[in-house]
């Protein structure tokens, strides 16, 4: 079968303090970073042992993960690994970018965040150049803050056209349709993110063909739903794995609402869910409109 790894060890040390977010300059001690290092390279092991499972994975730490060497080397290797269709991350792209030379460009993928004021401009489109010339597929986004707006447009003029720039709702911001008539003017899917989708009863992939992860192998059917499954390395996850309605009143994080049956973002991302890639360019949306458009028709996503 296809199986859908999102991992999420211990690690929650970031090298940025954005404002908005509760890991912000946080520091790992020595110990705990040895835990996460050991717990990245068991699951590391699982997926090279090689299963009868065709597998993705992404990583979603809480920190940055590829400033540590052992996230670095870990998507090399699982990079060229037969049975991994693709591998990829969250990351705000602080690291360097020569290791990602060693890797294989059709398998990995980086899902990079900018954040405005922790990281100079020109740092970070150079960064995005360079994963360019490398041959890296990536998507690039930001978080909707007002003061984010014109930051977000210089970035979106300097990206080569077929980078994909996202824009994530902030987080108990209300947005004006006005505001989200400029947001969605730069990234015509922003629609999907401005409002939680209600999905209580509805079918959803996770607990099926995506399941999470964490440190100790302990397998959930998504981030955002504590009930256990079981263990990865143990197997006994195995048999709970089955279609499965969401139990949430609603569904706000992009990681979790992509999975939704009930949205046709398996469609939009054909090929490129876990990176945040579009399987085409969205089109430009006209001033005024707040619906998502593509160069395919899309339904209109739920409010």
């Amino acid at each position: 079968m296809d199986l859908t790894v999102l991992y999420r060890g211990p690690l929650a040390s970031c090298d940025y303090d954005c404002p908005y977010c509760p890991f912000a300059k946080r520091r790992d001690s020595p110990a705990q970073l040895r835990a996460d290092r050991a717990a990245l390279e068991r699951f590391a092991a699982w997926v090279s042992a090689g299963t009868d499972d065709r597998l993705s994975v992404l990583f979603t730490p809480w920190g940055e993960g590829l400033v540590r060497s052992w996230y670095r080397r870990t998507l090399v290797e699982m990079s060229r690994l037969p049975q991994v269709r693709r591998v990829a991350i969250q990351t705000n792209l602080s690291c360097r970018t020569d290791w990602l030379a060693d890797a294989d460009p059709a398998t990995l993928a980086l899902w990079c965040t900018y954040h405005p004021g922790q990281t100079p401009y020109e740092r970070f489109l150079g960064k995005c150049r360079e994963l360019t010339r490398l041959g890296i597929r990536f998507s690039v986004g930001v978080v909707g803050l007002p003061g984010h707006l014109e930051h977000a447009r210089r970035l979106r003029a300097a990206l080569p056209p077929h980078v994909y720039l996202w824009v994530n709702a902030a987080e108990g911001h209300h947005y004006t349709d006005a505001e989200a008539a400029e947001w969605t003017g730069l990234d015509p899917l922003f629609p999907y993110s401005r409002h939680p989708h209600r999905s209580t009863g509805l079918p959803c992939r996770t607990g099926e063909s995506v399941v999470s992860v964490d440190g100790d192998g302990t397998v959930r059917r998504c981030h955002f739903v504590p009930a256990e499954l079981g263990n990865l390395y143990d197997g006994s996850y195995r048999t709970a794995l089955r279609p499965r309605a969401c139990p949430l009143a609603v569904c706000d994080c992009h990681i979790g609402y992509v999975h939704l049956e009930s949205l046709p973002l398996y469609d939009v991302f054909a090929g490129g869910v876990l990176e945040r890639v579009p399987a085409t360019r969205p089109r430009t949306v006209p001033s005024g409109s707040t619906r998502p458009a593509t160069a395919r028709a899309l339904p209109r996503p739920p409010s």
